[in-house]
């Protein structure tokens, strides 16, 4: 080890002296001159510089320094207007105006003794700052217990800056281990613009964005089906791909709800299960409970397998403690068990699936069929000699308690000849669906089958044209690509049962379809021809600045195969005629609009339109209208985010249902119309200060048929502590198409 000093004189820096002193161990000799070597932690071989203005004692021994001292070991820097330093020991003792900067952390203090090999000592009344994560705050005394971690006596901390920070944490004793990037609490109490607002007699918090086992912070709402709620989670971080969250809930009207949420993520394998248990609910005196479980592993390059299972106790589980969208209106929750095995050019899946059928109390719901089990094989190759080849095999048995049960065969094979030139494309198709049925009816205990063949031609091409053109100002190239698709497939009388098909809504996709019907139990007879029309502006840059597209299938026989009998044939000659569009008018403000027109009825059938303004990083509105008049719905959506003050800003959303008489309409469906009025609402404000975010949110989503849920967010964010409160962000991010955190970055591309 090698020591540098000097000292300066009282009259000036004119005169300086350096001593070199070389311990029994060195092995070199270091220049006064020569750059100091930068230390590491623990680094025997790192240079001491110590300087001041005044310097005595035995340079082998003991150093007094007096006024203006330095004293510089690897990449701690101690400052102090007295210090005594033992040699032997590598240890200081100083006092006056004591300053120190340690792998960028900073430290004040009255008096210090530092033992600067080991990285341990004490200072007393200091004040510090961490440069890892802001963190800063005061204590009666700072005990450093090694090079990352130090002890912190009747001390605060706090992410913001000044000496009065806007909140802070008081406790009588913490420890901050930056090694491992945690920081623990005894008795703490949580102080807020000077008030008190929340005490634990223990509680741990990152020093960095890293994840840390320990008891979250309590989450507290309310709701309109259960009242106050207050949840206090236990994180458990297992290990850096898996970790398991235990989240004790009470909830006023209903008593207390126990839950857990392991997940786990591996090269090979990946999955999650979330549990939540109600015991004897005070309202419906039952056991409640849900479950969700999804898992998917890779076991070999060819074969994988996973489960997707959810589960729920009644009914109603769904519609009192969902707070989301997705899943208070959901209905039917499956539970399947799949297996894959797979070749170059092939592959099979094995799997069993069923619904659970969660019944709304205006609105029935059939229950759909088991499939127990169901094998596909699927096999195809691409160019050979020019041709591309599909085949598709499957085997299913359907249960269901109350209707018509059986097995069914499908064999579908299909040749393609592509051609595919700069200007344009055609592909010739031909494909053969052979399907089998085995059934048996349980009311009657009566046995039958069916069998059907029926081949498919279909050719679809298309033209490409191109030219070069202007479009608010900028060069762009437009196109226009013509499209035309024809399907043949002969009439075949069609009795079998209905097991997983239903009459597909058109739309762009499925008007370039063979079949007019969504699964295998009903092939429909076409003598058909769809033509469409597509033009773009594409930018140099590639960006796409505006696309319309039209498109209406001609019927050259009439569709005689129906869904069900008794059901009246497809007569019209034409589809309802599809338009769509889209327009990027500038980088801050885009258009889309879709729309059905009914051929037969004159009028629109479904249709869409939004614009979307998003100026800056955090300001968008969106405004959207939808029609569906075999839903007989009409809606308005309304959506932002937008600075409304110094530091405030405005979220919200609004879709309100209005008034219509869709239900005298011959393509009305029968379904039940939503009411006039609020079908989804949310109504929000956020404000961010430089070291704190508030948010008060509330909204209003629909459970059921006539039923909604009211939910009312409070969330105070202590940046690099805690939140406190209950987490509106998910509500904020479905709500709110292009919504941003205050907090995030802005360096997006709008």
């Amino acid at each position: 080890m090698t020591w540098l000093f000097s000292f300066r004189s009282s009259q000036g820096l004119a005169t300086t002296l350096t001593v070199v002193v070389v311990a029994v161990s060195a092995s070199t000799f270091a220049s006064a001159q020569a750059p100091v070597k930068p230390a590491k932690a623990k680094d025997p071989e790192a240079e001491t510089r110590v300087s001041s203005e005044q310097m005595t004692g035995r340079p082998d021994r003991e150093i007094i320094l007096e006024r203006d001292v330095e004293i510089i070991r690897g990449e701690t820097t101690l400052n102090a207007d007295h210090a005594t330093y033992w040699i032997a020991e590598d240890e200081i003792e100083a006092s006056g105006n004591v300053r120190m900067n340690r792998f960028g952390d900073r430290y004040t203090g009255d008096k210090m003794r530092f033992k600067m090999d080991e990285g341990k000592g004490y200072v007393t009344n200091p004040t510090y700052h961490m440069q890892g994560n802001n963190a800063q705050g005061r204590a009666e005394r700072i005990d450093f217990e090694a090079e990352d971690r130090a002890r912190i006596t009747q001390g605060t901390y706090s992410t913001c800056e000044g000496p009065d920070p806007d909140w802070y944490l008081k406790s009588n004793t913490m420890h901050l281990d930056t090694g491992r990037d945690v920081g623990t609490a005894g008795t703490t109490m949580i102080y807020f613009k000077g008030v008190p607002i929340f005490g634990t007699p223990y509680m741990s918090f990152p020093l960095s964005g890293e994840r840390k086992s320990g008891v979250l912070v309590p989450t507290m709402g309310t709701t309109s089906t259960g009242g106050f709620e207050v949840m206090v989670p236990y994180y458990f971080n297992i290990a850096p791909n898996r970790d398991l969250t235990l989240f004790p809930k009470y909830i006023a009207r209903r008593g207390f709800q126990l839950g857990a949420e392991a997940r786990y993520l591996d090269t090979d394998y990946s999955g999650e299960t979330k549990v939540e248990f109600l015991p004897n609910d005070a309202e419906t005196h039952t056991n409640r409970y849900s479950i969700t479980s999804t898992h998917r592993q890779r076991l070999s390059r060819q074969a994988s397998f996973g489960w997707n299972v959810k589960a729920a106790s009644d009914d109603d589980y769904a519609i009192d403690f969902s707070r989301n969208l997705a899943t208070s209106t959901e209905r039917l929750l499956l539970r399947d068990l799949y297996f894959n095995y797979g070749g170059d050019f092939w592959s099979a899946t094995a799997r069993a699936s069923n619904y659970q059928v969660l019944q709304d109390a205006l609105s029935k719901i059939g229950r759909p069929y088991d499939r127990l089990p169901q094998l596909t094989l699927r096999a195809g190759r691409q160019d050979v000699n020019g041709f591309d080849w599909a085949a598709t095999v499957e085997a299913t048995r359907f249960w269901h308690p109350d209707q018509v049960r059986g097995e069914r065969y499908v064999v579908n094979p299909s040749v393609f000849y592509p051609i595919v030139r700069p200007g344009y494309f055609v592909t010739p198709k031909v494909s053969l669906n052979a399907t089998s049925y085995s059934v048996q009816d349980p009311a009657t205990n009566i046995s039958s089958s069916y069998n059907r063949t029926l081949p498919t031609f279909s050719l679809d091409s298309g033209l490409i044209f191109e030219r070069e053109t202007n479009i608010f100002g900028e060069t762009a190239t437009q196109t226009l690509e013509p499209r035309l698709f024809y399907v043949k497939t002969p009439y075949r009388e069609q009795s079998n049962p209905i097991f997983d098909s239903a009459l597909a809504d058109l739309s762009f996709a499925q008007i370039f379809s063979e079949n007019r019907f969504i699964g295998k139990d009903r092939i429909s007879d076409a003598n058909q021809l769809t033509t469409a029309l597509v033009s773009r502006y594409i930018e140099a840059s590639g960006a796409e600045r505006l696309r319309v597209a039209l498109a209406q299938r001609f019927y050259f026989d009439d569709q005689r195969v129906t869904l069900n009998k008794g059901e009246r044939p497809q007569g019209d000659s034409k589809s309802d005629i599809l338009a769509s569009g889209t327009v990027r008018i500038s980088n801050a403000l885009s258009t889309e609009g879709n729309l059905q027109y009914s051929s037969s009825e004159k009028a629109v059938s479904r249709g869409n339109a939004s614009v979307s303004w998003r100026p800056e990083p955090k300001k968008v509105l969106n405004l959207a209208y939808r029609v569906d008049v075999p839903n007989a719905l009409r809606q308005v959506d309304v959506s932002g985010q937008w600075p409304i003050g110094d530091r405030w800003y405005g979220v919200g959303r609004l879709n309100y249902s209005l008034s219509n008489n869709y239900t005298s309409r011959p393509s009305y469906r029968g379904t039940a119309p939503p009411t006039q009025g609020l079908s989804e609402g949310l109504l929000g404000f956020e404000y961010k200060a430089d070291c704190w975010i508030f948010r008060v949110v509330a909204q209003r989503i629909p459970t059921a048929t006539g039923k909604s849920t009211t939910s009312l967010f409070f969330q105070l964010e202590l940046s690099g502590l805690t939140k406190l409160g209950s987490d509106p962000m998910e509500a904020l991010r479905t709500s709110i198409p292009g919504y941003q955190a205050i907090n995030q970055s802005s360096n997006i591309n709008y």
